[in-house]
């Protein structure tokens, strides 16, 4: 499986994050941001958008919720599942928590 994403994008986070909790394994294309820049990605996949997958057999799967469809479609759900989800959730809000902490004022 190839993963046309950016690291910026939430839609592509999600993704990735799928993909781990599904224990599958995938490479990682890097996508420009302009969008006239994206030739890599329009030629494997016919679309300029991301998140784009494609995938064994060369079928293209573009858009969040068309990839994670297929996801769950293709790959069960192993057991360690639940345990990637909820330490994502904790890694996120942990993140959230630095960043504001980032943003509060300083004062003497």
């Amino acid at each position: 499986l190839e993963l046309y994403q950016t690291e910026w994008c939430p839609a592509s986070r999600r993704v990735r994050q799928r993909l781990t909790e599904l224990d599958v394994s995938y490479v990682c294309r890097q996508v420009p941001v302009e969008r006239a820049e994206r030739v890599e990605l329009l030629m494997r996949t016919d679309s300029d958008s991301i998140p784009a997958l494609v995938c064994e057999l060369g079928e293209v799967r573009v858009g969040e919720e068309e990839i994670l469809s297929y996801l769950d479609e293709r790959f069960p759900e192993p057991e360690g599942a639940e345990a990637h989800r909820l330490k994502a959730i904790k890694a996120r809000k942990r993140e959230h928590e630095e960043a504001a902490r980032c943003l509060e004022p300083v004062t003497h």
